[in-house]
């Protein structure tokens, strides 16, 4: 194998050299996880189709291999690069707070999706759900601790979740996520970005529950 410096390398066809490397958009750094804009440093050529370029992210400094795949301009497309750490979800302070386990585990199923450990990920995101609804009945709601915790997830959002909308879309994440841990899907046109979405949304309301009760609390006239 040859092993390179560059001389004249080009990005996206930018400028004349011996070598033009394409980034496709879809592609980030995968340890600031933003769209990604190189500086390509140098590169290790196994044959003339086979190319591996060391890259440094302009925006966090970090570096990488890119792995590319030749077309039939003669044009290296960077397809992924190397690992680097793992991107988890930001979620608002009323979440942290109500949560942590949910957050906890929510973050390891984005760990294992991310290592593309696609049969257990979607199991993990069902866990996590079951954590924040039953937080929030115990936490938020003031439910019977003992009772919620005995309860099936199913049981608890039909019996104890008072909000029309958190029931309704709490409930079809359950449907999905349950699908994820067994043999026979149920929701053969739903998957993983579904029953995320679903989680999201269900987030999003839990959140706006809490924030309202409160300023109701804070603001309440005699």
């Amino acid at each position: 194998m040859d092993y390179e410096n560059f001389n004249g390398f080009n990005i996206n066809g930018s400028s004349s050299g011996t070598i033009t490397l394409v980034t496709d958009e879809n592609i980030e750094c995968p340890f600031c996880h933003i769209s990604i804009q190189t500086q390509p440093l140098s590169y290790i050529r196994f044959s003339d189709d086979n190319l591996q370029v060391f890259l440094k992210c302009k925006s966090c400094k970090n570096s990488f291999i890119g792995y590319t795949i030749k077309d039939g301009t003669s044009h290296f497309h960077i397809r992924r690069v190397s690992k680097g750490t793992h991107s988890t979800t930001k979620f608002e302070k009323d979440i942290e707070e109500l949560s942590p386990l949910f957050i906890q585990i929510y973050g390891e199923a984005e760990f294992a999706e991310q290592e593309n450990l696609m049969q257990i990920c979607g199991v993990g995101y069902r866990k996590a759900l079951e954590f924040l609804i039953k937080d929030y009945l115990i936490k938020a709601k003031s439910k019977d601790e003992e009772s919620i915790k005995k309860k099936l997830l199913g049981q608890c959002i039909k019996e104890d979740v008072d909000s029309t909308k958190i029931k309704a879309i709490a409930e079809k994440a359950t449907w999905l996520g349950n699908d994820e841990t067994h043999y026979v899907r149920k929701w053969g046109d739903k998957d993983l970005k579904d029953l995320k979405t679903l989680i999201a949304i269900t987030v999003h309301f839990v959140s706006m529950d809490i924030q309202a009760n409160r300023y109701i609390e804070e603001m309440n006239q005699e």
